[in-house]
C-alpha cells in the first residue's frame, strides 16, 4: 500500500530546495490523506489548520511540479488568511472564486495542478486587473455576476452551485471556520502568524531574499507596532516623586573608591508605575492586546511597571516582564474601587496609576496621586472619570 505521507515528505523536501519559504511552511502543518475533499483543502483542527489531500487526485498529478503547485495553492490560502473571511461575505461560492483568482497568480504555469485553474484570464470579458487581492476580485465579480457580461463566470457559478462540495474548486472545508467567535478566529490567526514568524526567524532571517514577494508585506506587518497613544517619557517626567526604585549597575569607567580592584557602581533611579488592567467580561481579547501593546511602550520609556489585574476584585499583582507570557484572570463584572484603594494604600510605592479599561463602570473618587485612564478603541468616553482620560485610537 502506498505511503502518501512519505510521498508528501519527498515533495516537501523538493519544495524547500526550490521555494524555501513554502517548503518550511508546509513542514509545520499536519497533513491528512482523505477522500472527504475532491482535490486538496485546508481544515480546522483546534486552533491549528490541517492540510488535506485526496489520494486519488494526488496520484493523478503526473509531475512533482504539479504536486508542489497543489500544496503551494493551499499554503497561500492559509497565509493570506482566507479561512477567516467567510463571515464577511454573503456569497461563499463567489468568495471561493475570488480567493482562487488571487492566489493562483503566484503559481508558475508549470505548477498548475489542472489546466483549468482559475485566473483573471479565466473571465476574459471582464478584463480583471492583476494581483489586486481577493476582496477586490469579489467586488468586481459580484458586480458582473448574472448580468450576462461573462458567460464563463455565470457558467462556473452555476456548476459550483449544482455540484456543491463535489466541485473541484469547492472550499467546503472552510465552513468549519464560519460562525467562530472573534476570540477563536484570533487564536487561529495568531497560530498561523506564529508559524510564519518561526519560519522567518529560524530559517530565512539571514537570507531575507528567500521570502517571496507576496509574503513580504505580511511578514513585515507581523513586526509592526502601533505607535504609543501618549509621549510616555514626557508624561512620566512630569510626575517624578520619591517612590523611585533604585537600580545598581557595575561600571568599569567609574572607580570603586573603597575597593580599587572592583568595578564602580552606577546608581540609577527608575520610576515605578502601577498599571491596572481591566479584565472584566466587557473587555474583548482585542482590547487586551491593545492594552499590553501600550504597556510595552510604557516599559520602553524606562520605567518599572507593576501590573494589577482587576474586574470586580483584584486577581493578581506582579512585576511586568516583557519576555514572559501573560495569562489573564477575571472576566467578571467591573469595579474601579479595588484598584483605587490599593493605589491609596500603597501610594509611597508608585509614581502614577495608569488604568487601561473600557470605562464601563461608575467613576471612583480621585486619589491624591496622579492617575491616567486609557480607554479602549471604539468605546464611549467616560467624562466622569477622575484624572486625565485618553481615548486610544489604534487600528
Amino acid at each position: 500500500m502506498k505511503d502518501y505521507n512519505e510521498d508528501l515528505g519527498k515533495i516537501g523536501k523538493k519544495l524547500i530546495l526550490i521555494e524555501p519559504f513554502y517548503g518550511y511552511f508546509l513542514s509545520q502543518l499536519n497533513k491528512r490523506i482523505t477522500k472527504e475533499v475532491p482535490t486538496g483543502a485546508v481544515g480546522k483542527n483546534g486552533i491549528n489548520v490541517d492540510l488535506m489531500v485526496n489520494p486519488e487526485f494526488w496520484d493523478s498529478l503526473d509531475t512533482p511540479e504539479k504536486k508542489m503547485g497543489l500544496l503551494k495553492h493551499e499554503l497561500l490560502h492559509i497565509g493570506f488568511d482566507h479561512l477567516n473571511m467567510g463571515d464577511e461575505y454573503e456569497d461563499k461560492i463567489l468568495l471561493n472564486i475570488a480567493c482562487d483568482v488571487e492566489i493562483n497568480q503566484y503559481l508558475d504555469p508549470k505548477w498548475y495542478p489542472t489546466p483549468d485553474i482559475l485566473l483573471p484570464s479565466s473571465f476574459p470579458e471582464l478584463n480583471l486587473p492583476l494581483k489586486v487581492g481577493s476582496r477586490e476580485y469579489y467586488r468586481l465579480l459580484k458586480k458582473d455576476l448574472g448580468t450576462g457580461k461573462s458567460k464563463c463566470l455565470d457558467s462556473l457559478y452555476e456548476q459550483m452551485t449544482d455540484q456543491g462540495s463535489d466541485h473541484p474548486f469547492s472550499h467546503d472545508s472552510w465552513k468549519e471556520f464560519d460562525g467562530l467567535s472573534e476570540a477563536e478566529k484570533e487564536l487561529i490567526k495568531k497560530q498561523v502568524e506564529y508559524q510564519l514568524k518561526e519560519i522567518y526567524e529560524n530559517q530565512l532571517q539571514k537570507n531575507p531574499g528567500n521570502v517571496p514577494g507576496e509574503f513580504k508585506n505580511i511578514i513585515e506587518k507581523l513586526y509592526e507596532e502601533n505607535p504609543p497613544v501618549i509621549d510616555w517619557k514626557g508624561y512620566f517626567r512630569r510626575f517624578v516623586s520619591n517612590s523611585n526604585k533604585i537600580y545598581t549597575k557595575k561600571s568599569r569607567r567609574k572607580l570603586n573608591k573603597r575597593y580599587h580592584e572592583n568595578p564602580g557602581i552606577k546608581i540609577k533611579q527608575k520610576q515605578n508605575i502601577l498599571a491596572a488592567i481591566d479584565t472584566s467580561g466587557s473587555v474583548s481579547d482585542k482590547d487586551l492586546q491593545e492594552f499590553f501593546a501600550e504597556i510595552k511602550h510604557m516599559h520602553k520609556a524606562g520605567v518599572a511597571i507593576t501590573i494589577i489585574e482587576c474586574d470586580i476584585q483584584i486577581h493578581k499583582v506582579y512585576d511586568y516582564d516583557p519576555k514572559k507570557e501573560i495569562q489573564i484572570h477575571g472576566r467578571g463584572g467591573t469595579s474601579f474601587y479595588p484598584v483605587i484603594n490599593f493605589y491609596k494604600e500603597n501610594s509611597r510605592k508608585y509614581d502614577s496609576l495608569v488604568y487601561l479599561t473600557d470605562g464601563e463602570a461608575p467613576a471612583p473618587e480621585h486619589p491624591k496621586k496622579p492617575i491616567l485612564w486609557l480607554l479602549a478603541s471604539g468605546r464611549d468616553k467616560n467624562e466622569e472619570l477622575p484624572g486625565l482620560v485618553i481615548q486610544m485610537q489604534h487600528k
